[in-house]
């Protein structure tokens, strides 16, 4: 590959990164740790990760076991889980934190199914938008230095090639994290 076009490749790959950890974390209908991702912890004044304040483990296939390291932890743990957006009601036994994932409906597993196709879509635009831009540099590049149109030219077919690459894999990861989701 042309090292012109790296780092529009590696945009891209960002873009696909950040599309399969936003698939981590919706929930389907079985326990995975990557949902508690994004929650703060409120760890003496410093919003922390959950996972640098606790353990996290699966002991079942639809719950979640978290063992903070300090037992004052607990409270707010269950706080920040609280006031997420998660939908789980956690429950404490004073030293460990339990979270169980409801069976889904087939409403919600559609719901799941449609923001996941969403999400798909917005990468696949910012995939294009990346290709905008290398393109509008190759333009830019055509007119102001000696490289000839049939450079240009090819990069341009380079450009393409590494979108449809990323489209393809962003289609692959959509239709997968569906079959997921709709699996019973």
């Amino acid at each position: 590959m042309d090292e012109r076009l790296q780092q529009y490749d590696n945009k891209m790959q960002k873009s696909f990164d950040n599309l399969l950890e936003e698939f981590g974390s919706i929930r389907a209908g079985r326990a995975n740790p990557h949902v508690l991702d994004k929650i703060r912890v409120d760890y003496y004044g410093t919003p922390t990760a959950l996972q640098q304040v606790a353990n996290i483990s699966v002991p079942e296939p639809r719950m979640l076991l978290i063992q903070p390291w300090e037992p004052n932890m607990v409270r707010e743990i269950e706080k920040a889980i609280l006031t997420s957006d998660l939908g789980i009601n956690p429950t404490n036994d004073g030293k460990v934190i339990r979270l169980t994932f409801p069976e889904l409906t087939e409403e919600r597993r559609k719901d799941l199914a449609k923001d996941v196709k969403k999400k798909g879509e917005n990468a696949k635009v910012a995939v294009r938008n990346i290709r905008r831009d290398a393109n509008d540099s190759l333009k830019k590049m055509s007119k102001s230095s000696d490289v000839s149109e049939d450079e240009i030219k090819q990069l341009e077919d380079e450009v393409q090639k590494l979108t449809d690459k990323y489209i393809s894999k962003v289609d692959k990861a959509v239709e997968e994290k569906t079959k997921e989701i709709l699996t019973v």
